[in-house]
């Protein structure tokens, strides 16, 4: 942005949109944030579903699909331990919201009964859909939800979190991404979310994984900016060098700055270092807590005089990076980081 341009847009700001704007800087920064960081996979054996009590991750899915042997017996097996898990540890259990479970695709046998069991537990806030291709399926999805909720009603809204595995969903990303349940929130759930699984998109468009991620980030790219688009957030690829602590805290790095909120793990190893990363940094001199304090004092001070930009460490700061300095607050606040104060 030039200076003329800056200089012109605040001969036109008005005194009192600036200082009213000034004085919502504080309520705006104290929204509250649910941090969704870690999306933490655990098979439905009794021995995973045990340790799963005491995992700090986010989020833990509750896995029915891809850790379980695809034998009928195994499905059903699986999905009975699971409902019994669920059913049955009382206050033992992680508050509801940092449930989830992924059930088997829509084309499967075992669909329709993970579906019912999910519901009837009652304690499940969100629901992982591997193979969603297109909004048609989304809609199948949540008439099996609607009917099961007949017998079972929702306490609260069912979080839907589509998992975008081929080509065919990457070219209906849009309808994906602005789906509505034709059944209505209460009863047919709500997208919150789309989450990237790279193993099955490889697998579907021929692509070679590499360690240079670089075959892959049109496709995280698109994945992110639409997520941002309609206010859902983005949840990265699974690290599958899960041994390699390095190479996963680069990983997350590389996503987050892609726009991505969270990260998938397939081992309790990988919780801690994606939930430091995705978080703003909050040491040294590249602390990016502190630079955002310091915007928000500026802008602060900057709004109450009428002025629309500052100068800060030698770059003019405004309106978008403003914007930038509330979202870091707001996320440092809600994991708890100390946020400076600046006088």
């Amino acid at each position: 942005m030039s200076t003329f341009y800056v200089r012109n847009a605040l001969r036109r700001a008005s005194n009192s949109s600036c200082v009213r704007h000034a004085r919502q800087l504080n309520s705006i920064t104290g929204l509250a944030v649910n941090l969704r960081r870690s999306y933490l996979y655990v098979p439905s054996s009794e021995r995973m579903l045990e340790k799963s009590l005491l995992t700090t991750s986010d989020m833990i899915i509750y896995d029915l699909e891809d850790s379980i042997s695809p034998s009928p017996t195994d499905k059903k097996d699986a999905r009975i331990r699971l409902f019994h898990f669920l059913t049955s540890q009382g206050t033992r259990l992680p508050d509801h919201r940092r449930i989830a479970v992924r059930v088997n695709d829509i084309s499967t046998p075992f669909f329709h009964e993970d579906i019912n069991n999910v519901i009837s537990s009652g304690v499940v806030s969100t629901l992982v859909l591997p193979k969603i291709h297109s909004a048609k399926d989304l809609h199948y999805v949540s008439f099996a939800v609607s009917e099961a909720s007949k017998k079972t009603p929702l306490k609260n809204p069912l979080n839907i979190v589509p998992s975008i595995e081929s080509a065919r969903a990457m070219y209906n990303l849009g309808e994906i991404a602005t789906w509505k349940s034709d059944y209505g929130t209460a009863s047919g759930g709500r997208i919150t979310a789309l989450l990237f699984a790279a193993e099955d998109y490889c697998a579907d468009t021929s692509i070679i994984r590499t360690p240079s991620r670089r075959e892959l980030l049109f496709t995280r790219s698109q994945i992110a900016i639409w997520a941002k688009a309609f206010g859902l957030e983005a949840i990265d690829m699974v690290c599958v060098n899960y041994k390699d602590l390095d190479y996963l805290r680069d990983e997350c790095t590389d996503g987050r700055q892609l726009g991505f909120t969270g990260k998938q793990a397939i081992h309790p190893t990988q919780v801690d270092i994606i939930q430091s990363t995705f978080v703003p940094t909050s040491r040294g001199m590249s602390s990016q807590i502190l630079r955002a304090a310091k915007i928000l004092h500026g802008m602060q001070a900057a709004h109450a005089a009428a002025k629309g930009a500052i100068g800060l460490e030698g770059e003019m700061v405004d309106a978008p990076m403003l914007k930038q300095a509330e979202n870091t607050i707001r996320i440092a606040k809600a994991a708890g980081l100390e946020i400076p104060m600046i006088s």
